[in-house]
């Protein structure tokens, strides 16, 4: 069971990211070339989500609030990647 929470966990952020590009105007004008959103979407999808939450609903303005939401989404992006190690 705990497995399936990390499946859905993992997918979630790639599905919304999938609907966005297929079924809204979203990303129209925010990438010169598609590698960025590719790339976003392989290794960090909630990054990429809050950096075009930024670029969409704030006009690209970072500010204190942005700058920690962007933090927020990186630790997000890298916690599953961490390995804890056991001590025998």
């Amino acid at each position: 069971m705990p497995c399936l929470f990390v499946a859905i966990a993992l997918a979630v952020p790639r599905l919304l990211l999938a609907y966005l590009w297929f079924f809204t105007h979203w990303f129209e004008g925010l990438f010169d070339t598609l590698m960025w959103p590719i790339l976003g979407l392989v290794f960090a999808p909630t990054t990429l989500l809050w950096w075009t939450v930024v670029q969409r609903a704030y006009g690209g303005e970072w500010g204190t609030l942005q700058i920690v939401g962007m933090v927020i989404a990186v630790l997000i992006d890298l916690s599953p990647g961490k390995k804890s190690k056991k001590k025998d």
